[in-house]
């Protein structure tokens, strides 16, 4: 079983050898360019116009989304505030007054 294996791994590394011996073809220089860049249609200038839209309406939503999201943080702090006053009210020992006497 190994012997075999052996052959069929020497015969696989060979056919892989010879496979990777590939000669080096020249390759064309690539043709210059005769015409030049066709002029910009109604269409790309839409898509174009479309996609400036799109920048401006995301910037929009980002603005908007970066003062609710301050607003959120300015609630969620002023919450926090309010409990831990609370709880230092409510951690602070009273004095009960005597009356009369000594």
């Amino acid at each position: 079983m190994n012997r075999l294996l052996l052959v069929t791994s020497v015969i696989a590394a060979v056919a892989l050898a010879a496979c990777g011996k590939k000669e080096d073809m020249p390759t064309p220089a690539p043709a210059p360019m005769s015409t030049p860049a066709p002029a910009p249609t109604p269409v790309a200038d839409a898509a174009s116009a479309a996609v400036t839209e799109s920048v401006e309406a995301a910037k929009a939503v980002g603005a908007a989304a970066s003062v609710a999201a301050t607003a959120a943080v300015d609630a969620a702090s002023a919450a926090v505030g309010a409990t831990v006053d609370a709880a230092k009210e409510a951690a602070t020992p009273t004095k009960k007054e005597k009356k009369g006497g000594c």
